[in-house]
């Protein structure tokens, strides 16, 4: 027996709780050393980082993170900050963050906002303060508001915004973007392929800048394809399946006027509420009427015929947020590959859309 599998077995044999003592002991570093090592810091040598890690593993140290909070100036919770209606959107997004705190050994507060309360500022502000954060990931539309960053600049609170739009020079160490208008344009052609002209578009929130980001990417599409934008086709509505129904009826109560042969919705949800309104009406799926959403999520799956959709994954985007927040709040080790910054939702085409008969 090795000197390594004695100590452990003496460990293993005491009831006691393990403590970061015993994983100095079995490593044979300092404690010091051991908490340098679960709290990331950068400095620590990658074999001393190893050994300890070994150790950690072995004696399935768990270690308290309320006392870690407690015992110094340094926190180890970070907060997710959210005002979106869609719970898909809100799961992944919380999922994706919460494998990158548990990688990192942080906890995470999960803070839902109203965009529209007049308090919404003082409402996270207070939150910071009593969870002692060290950092947040904002989404949209809160990460899209000048206020709430320069409130959390004065604070001097480390934050990575999830945005809509295409990367500039501005911001570029605290932003994670989504190119809806590239996909917007990809969709909006590949409707313009199967020969469609006349192409509705329900819009989403006007607060969010996915609206006017997946809008203009639509408009550039027609104007590409030597088709001008209609004004009438175009329904402002929300990112909720009951405003798709309403959209859908809207843009096709006159449709012998108006000829649409195709709708895109903003995104799934919407989508969804106008394939089900088109089938109330009578109009065959894909045979007389096109319909795409947009992010993929399980709403596309589930409709009948599924949805031509945008793929958007928002796991892996809160993820990339997330370790771009750990490298400014501890330094975080990122030893597996560089963090992506922008991603752009890929055409997921099925059986929603036809050519235009």
């Amino acid at each position: 027996m090795n000197s390594w599998q004695h100590k452990n077995n003496n460990l293993k044999s005491n009831c006691m709780k393990v403590t970061i003592n015993d994983v100095a002991k079995l490593a044979g570093v300092s404690m010091k050393t051991v908490s340098r090592v679960i709290n990331k810091e950068p400095s620590v040598r990658k074999k001393t980082y190893d050994v300890v890690m070994e150790a950690v593993n072995e004696l399935n140290y768990q270690p308290n993170l309320a006392a870690r909070n407690l015992a110094g100036t340094s926190s180890f919770t970070v907060g997710l900050v959210y005002d979106n209606p869609n719970a898909y959107y809100v799961i992944d997004m919380q999922n994706g963050v919460l494998s990158r705190c548990k990688d990192e050994g942080y906890e995470l507060v999960i803070h839902p906002c109203n965009y529209a309360d007049d308090n919404m500022e003082q409402d996270i502000k207070t939150m910071i303060k009593r969870s002692r954060l060290a950092g947040l990931v904002l989404t949209p539309p809160l990460s899209e508001q000048s206020s709430i960053t320069n409130m959390l600049d004065e604070l001097n609170i480390h934050y990575v915004r999830v945005l809509s739009g295409r990367p500039t020079d501005e911001d570029q160490d605290t932003c994670i973007y989504v190119n809806d208008y590239k996909a917007a344009y990809e969709i909006t052609s590949h409707l313009l392929t199967l020969g469609h002209k006349n192409i509705g578009f329900i819009c989403g929130d006007k607060e969010h800048k996915s609206t006017s980001e997946r809008l203009e990417g639509y408009k550039a599409a027609l104007e590409d394809h030597n088709s001008q934008a209609n004004s009438d086709f175009i329904y402002d509505g929300k990112y909720s399946f009951e405003s798709g129904v309403e959209g859908a009826k809207a843009l096709l109560a006159d449709n012998n006027k108006l000829a649409i042969t195709a709708i895109l919705g903003g995104n799934d949800e919407m989508a969804a509420g106008a394939l089900f309104a088109s089938r109330l009406m009578g109009i065959q799926i894909p045979e007389q009427l096109s319909i795409t959403g947009f992010e993929n999520s399980p709403f596309s799956r589930q409709t009948w015929p599924k949805l031509t959709t945008a793929h958007q994954e928002n796991d892996v985007i809160s993820q990339h947020a997330a370790r771009l927040l750990f490298t400014k709040t501890r330094g975080a080790r990122n030893q597996d590959k560089e963090i992506i910054t922008t991603f752009t939702p890929s055409i997921v085409v099925r059986d929603s859309s036809g050519p235009k008969l």
